[in-house]
């Protein structure tokens, strides 16, 4: 059967997350524009992908109760709006059951409280940004499903100052083949990309000022801006009292694009941090933040951004592309663990599979769909998010890499405060004690300066002979502890504290491994002492150390000589109160023969 060659009638299915009704027929899957679920129609088949019949309505026989008549001239063969034949609440209704499908999907999302959608102020005229298709200077629209290409001379759901411009540009836009007007509703400024000589407006501007909430706010051409200005307004008010600010908290905005958030939020902050990748943005938040003084912007990626961010923000805004967030950002959210987050969102499908992952820390009490673009399938959601009760922060009070990369292979979300100040124990304290002792002193040191979550701290000793050797202080130290240490055996203790900091309960444990030392020459150690690797370890040498390779023989764990045992860690962090889930598949590396978890 050729496309358009043959009616079919069809009892319309649900509509899909692309705002056409499905059904089947003659053992076929059909995709229906221009129709309303439980219809019965004729339909035209207008194009075939991978198995699927896409058909547009041409009859209604048993229109749904929800029909309207579409006010656009050019609905149907434009496709930009889907649902102008569908009454506006209906819309919101529809709105709703796709988000509740989308979430549905996710078997931890069942439950999640969905609100009714909010409607926008406005149904028509709402949108501040157009993109045309330009052919033979004509500016329209391109069919999403038979690429036909259609000239339009108003669009009914852009602003009017818009359909103002595209009354001068049209037939005079031969020069390019994209177009793309946006438009400052609040301020009557407009931007047009690109540069056009032959047309009575000026053209190819590189930003244009809008404002929300009166902040005037400058949008540079590549830069992002919600569509809906007014729906804009009401977004930024849901955010700040969904998010429960009172003006202490440190607000993350990962995705900020111009600021419009983070400026918006920042007078009910402490501390604002906005993330965003595009320079241009940054540029232009940089200038509209001018005067905010609690505002820091970084350039570049959340998921790189985010990875490496020391402490623990109070409040995380996310607001990806529709593609949602990078798996490296969502398993950075984990490890921050803020208290509160929301998730805005425009495509409810990737929405749910970012909640799905981050629902293992977060509780998401509550989604908001608003109708930012009526006439169309598509909906914007705020998902705000709790940091689940039993989920306490784990912070690592050590700047060892070593430690650092341990926790991280172990896939345990943590962040780190190092501690500072003196290593001190007990006078006549046995090794063990000793190394016990110092680690209980770090996670105390760092947990004062905390108001909530669970500190690790650990330190390793080395033990030759009952001499305890530290870190070496000079180089001169480290070649004399070096070359007592060759072809000998010795001890590697290392402590493990962990402190809640809300309660001060501590638990102490330790582990001890066995190391041979090759007999290496005395140039090989004037080589690594000189390199500077042997100054921030206990006994001045790292048993993973390549370039050297001092060691013959570990017997016990071969982590805990690296600086901390995984075993350890997870028995002391669960001691007090840390929930504690380790990356599924994770393995130590070949050297651990002997695991107490069994992970070899």
């Amino acid at each position: 059967m050729e496309s358009g060659s043959v009616v079919l009638r069809l009892t319309l299915g649900e509509m899909n997350s692309l705002g056409e009704c499905e059904a089947r027929a003659a053992a076929e899957t059909f995709c229906v524009s221009g129709g309303i679920p439980g219809e019965e129609v004729l339909v035209q088949v207008i194009a075939r992908r991978k198995g699927v019949a896409f058909a547009q309505v041409v009859e209604v026989l048993k229109p749904s109760p929800h029909r309207t008549a579409p006010p656009c001239p050019y609905f149907g063969p434009c496709s930009g709006c889907q649902w102008q034949h569908i009454s506006y609440q209906h819309q919101l209704e529809l709105k709703h059951s796709l988000v509740k499908r989308a979430l549905d999907r996710v078997p931890q999302l069942g439950d999640v409280a969905i609100g009714p959608v909010l409607p926008s102020p406005q149904t028509l005229g709402y949108r501040n940004h157009a993109r045309f298709t330009v052919r033979r200077g004509q500016a329209g629209f391109v069919h999403r499903r038979t690429r036909r290409f259609l000239p339009i001379d108003r669009c009914l759901i852009m602003a009017d100052g818009i359909n103002s411009i595209l009354s001068q540009l049209q037939g005079r836009c031969a020069e390019t083949t994209q177009l793309s007007v946006r438009y400052g509703v609040n301020t009557g400024e407009h931007l047009i990309q690109p540069r056009l000589d032959q047309v009575p407006l000026a053209t190819g501007q590189p930003s244009y000022h809008e404002a929300l909430l009166g902040r005037r706010l400058r949008v540079s051409s590549p830069s992002f801006f919600q569509v809906n200005t007014a729906q804009a307004d009401s977004m930024v008010s849901l955010l700040r009292q969904g998010l429960g600010l009172s003006g202490r908290q440190w607000l993350v905005d990962a995705y900020s694009g111009v600021g419009t958030l983070t400026i918006l939020l920042a007078p009910y902050c402490r501390r604002v941090t906005a993330i965003e990748e595009s320079s241009a943005a940054v540029k232009d938040a940089r200038g509209n933040a001018e005067g905010i003084e609690n505002l820091d912007f970084c350039l570049g990626k959340v998921e790189d951004i985010l990875g490496t961010m020391e402490g623990t923000p109070d409040v995380l805004v996310l607001d990806p592309p529709r593609a949602g967030c990078h798996p490296r950002a969502l398993q950075a959210v984990c490890r921050l663990m803020p208290t509160r987050a929301v998730y805005v969102s425009c495509d409810p499908d990737t929405l749910a599979r970012d909640l799905g992952f981050l629902s293992s820390a977060f509780q998401v009490e509550a989604v908001q769909p608003l109708d930012m673009f009526p006439q169309t399938h598509h909906v914007e959601c705020l998902a705000f998010l709790r940091r689940r009760s039993e989920h306490k922060p784990i912070i690592l009070a050590s700047a060892s890499p070593r430690r650092r990369e341990i926790m991280s292979q172990m896939g345990i979300p943590f962040n780190v405060v190092p501690s500072e100040g003196d290593e001190i124990a007990q006078h006549g304290a046995s090794p063990e004690e000793m190394a016990q002792q110092i680690a209980l002193a770090k996670a105390r040191q760092v947990a004062e300066s905390l108001h909530e979550g669970v500190v690790l701290a650990a330190d390793t000793v080395v033990v030759l002979e009952g001499e305890v050797m530290g870190k070496p202080q000079s180089e001169e130290e480290a070649f004399r502890i070096l070359m007592r240490l060759r072809g000998r055996t010795h001890r590697v203790i290392t402590g493990v504290a962990g402190v809640d900091v809300s309660s001060g309960a501590w638990h102490i444990a330790f582990n001890e491994s066995t190391v041979t030392m090759r007999s290496y020459r005395e140039d090989e150690v004037r080589a690594y002492v000189g390199s500077g690797l042997a100054m921030d370890k206990a006994g001045a040498y790292g048993v993973q150390d390549v370039s050297f390779s001092p060691v013959e023989e570990v017997r016990g764990c071969y982590l805990n000589v690296v600086g901390l045992a995984p075993c350890l860690a997870v028995e002391v962090l669960e001691k007090v109160g840390a929930r504690v889930v380790v990356r599924p598949g994770w393995l130590p590396p070949k050297e651990c023969q002997q695991c107490p978890l069994g992970w070899r």
